[in-house]
């Protein structure tokens, strides 16, 4: 029973066009929650390329035949001003894969931010909102890096602009 729930699972995520959170996995499986999120983390161990999202569980797919490209920055402001810096660089038609910050104690951590659109942007900081959570850059004192994508360098670049513009850029 359980191993046939998460090839369903499986198969789900990999034909979603989006993320599919784990109330809406659990829902059409009929099993809590938690099971979803053992059920994800059996799957995690099996290799599936399956991460975890603010909006919910995500399947990578094989890379296709759309160039992509990435480049990572390191930016600086207060945790009020993220909304802001987010907006700036999905505006430019660019995804925000994640952020990371250098932690004195557990050295480099990442977290998966997935935002393309201003939707997601709020979607995001509504997450935050709602469980009272931090963000990684309030442990750095405001200092992180993105690791930004896009299907052309140009949209990178203009990107990177608007947020030197901003001030929210740390140029090396």
């Amino acid at each position: 029973m359980g191993e046939q729930r998460r090839q369903f699972i499986l198969q789900w995520l990999k034909e979603s066009g989006r993320p599919l959170t784990g109330a809406e996995l659990a829902a059409k499986t009929n099993v809590s929650r938690q099971v979803i999120v053992q059920d994800i983390s059996l799957l995690k161990a099996r290799n599936e390329p399956i991460i975890a999202t603010s909006q919910g569980y995500l399947y990578l797919k094989t890379p296709t035949a759309n160039k992509t490209y990435t480049r990572v920055v390191a930016c600086f402001h207060t945790p009020e001003q993220t909304k802001e810096e987010l907006y700036l660089i999905v505006d430019h038609g660019v995804t925000v894969k994640d952020v990371k910050i250098e932690h004195p104690v557990y050295g480099d951590l990442t977290a998966s931010v997935m935002v393309s659109n201003r939707r997601e942007v709020d979607q995001f900081i509504q997450k935050i909102k709602e469980t009272n959570s931090s963000y990684l850059l309030q442990l750095t004192d405001g200092t992180h890096l993105h690791t930004l994508e896009a299907d052309s360098p140009a949209k990178l670049d203009a990107a990177c602009a608007t947020l030197k513009t901003a001030g929210f850029l740390i140029e090396s």
